[in-house]
C-alpha cells in the first residue's frame, strides 16, 4: 500500500496539522487561562456541551426530576470547547482530562467533582437510590456491561469515524474504510440485541438506554455527521424502534434540548437553571 507520509523516529508537535480543532489541541495537560466557573443555587452544578456525550447526564437529570427527586434539580452551564473554554483553570480543577460533562454536587459538607459522562450517570444513580438501575444481579451486570460497552465503542464512532468522515483537513479513504466498517459492526451489534430486547438492558428503561441514545439514537436517525445514507442507518429498523420510543419522552426530549447550539432554535436551551427555561429561554424566544 502506497503512502504519503513516513512517521519520523521522534513525533513532534506541528499546531498547523490540526486540522479544524488546531487552536484547541495540544498534546499537554492542563489550563491555559484563569476562569472560574459560574455557580447557580441548586445543589448540582453541571458543565457541558450538548454533543452526546454532554446529552447522556442532562438526559439522567431530567429523567430523575420526572420521577420526583427534588434533589436533582440543576444549572447547566454552557461550556464552549471549540472556544477553548475547557481549558480555564475552574474547570480544569474538576476534569484535569479538559472534557465535557463535568459535576459538581454541592448539597454536602464539601463540593464533590465527578467527570468521565459514565461515571457521572452511575453518581447520580447511587445518589438517588439506584435509580435506571436495576437491583437483581444478572440485570445489573447486564445493564453495566451494556454502559460499558457505549463508553468504549463511541470513541471509534466519534473520534474514529465521525473525524474522518466529517472533520479532517483531508479524505482519507482508508481511515473512513476502516471506521465505518467498526460503526456498523457497532450499528449491527445493537440490532441484534434489540430484535430480541425492548431496551438494551432488558424489559426495562436504564442507564445502558441513557448512555446509548445520544450517540447510536442519533446516528440512526441520521443526525450525526451527515452520514446517515453512507451508512444506510435505515437498515438498522430494531435500533430505530427503539430510538424512536426513547425519543418520545419527555424527560429525553428536553434533556436533549440542554447546552445545545445547534439546529432549530426552538431545540436550544443554552443554559438550563429553572424547569421554566424550556418554556421561557429557548432561542427562538431569546432572539424574538
Amino acid at each position: 500500500m502506497e503512502t504519503q507520509y513516513t512517521p519520523p523516529a521522534v513525533w513532534t508537535w506541528n499546531r498547523e496539522n490540526g486540522g479544524r480543532f488546531a487552536k484547541i489541541n495540544r498534546p499537554v495537560a492542563g489550563a491555559t487561562h484563569d476562569k472560574e466557573l459560574p455557580v447557580g443555587r441548586h445543589p448540582l452544578q453541571l458543565y457541558s456541551l450538548g454533543t452526546p456525550n454532554g446529552v447522556k447526564v442532562t438526559v439522567m437529570l431530567e429523567e430523575l426530576l420526572a420521577l420526583g427527586h427534588k434533589g436533582a434539580e440543576y444549572d447547566a452551564w454552557l461550556v464552549k470547547i471549540n472556544e477553548g473554554e475547557q481549558f480555564g483553570s475552574g474547570f480544569v480543577a474538576i476534569n484535569p482530562n479538559s472534557k465535557i460533562p463535568a459535576l459538581v454536587d454541592r448539597s454536602g459538607p464539601q463540593p464533590v467533582r465527578v467527570f468521565e459522562s459514565g461515571a457521572i450517570l452511575l453518581y447520580l444513580s447511587e445518589k438517588f437510590g439506584g435509580a435506571f438501575m436495576p437491583t437483581e444481579t444478572a440485570a445489573r451486570a447486564e445493564c453495566l456491561s451494556w454502559l460499558m460497552w457505549q463508553m468504549g465503542s463511541a470513541p471509534f464512532l466519534g473520534g474514529g469515524f465521525g473525524h474522518f468522515y466529517a472533520y479532517a483537513p483531508e479524505k482519507i479513504e482508508y481511515a473512513i474504510d476502516r471506521y465505518a466498517m467498526e460503526t456498523k459492526r457497532q450499528l449491527d451489534v445493537l440490532d441484534k440485541r434489540l430484535a430480541d430486547s425492548r431496551y438494551i438492558a432488558g424489559d426495562d428503561y436504564t442507564l445502558a438506554d441513557i448512555a446509548i441514545w445520544p450517540w447510536y439514537g442519533a446516528l440512526a436517525k441520521g443526525q450525526l455527521y451527515g452520514a446517515g445514507e453512507f451508512l444506510q442507518v435505515q437498515a438498522y429498523t430494531n435500533v430505530l424502534r427503539w430510538t424512536n420510543e426513547i425519543a418520545q419522552r419527555p424527560a429525553a426530549r428536553r434533556g436533549r434540548m440542554v447546552n445545545r447550539t445547534w439546529g432549530e432554535p426552538s431545540s436550544q436551551l443554552h443554559e438550563r437553571h429553572d424547569a421554566s427555561d424550556f418554556e421561557n429561554k429557548t432561542q427562538d424566544k431569546v432572539q424574538a
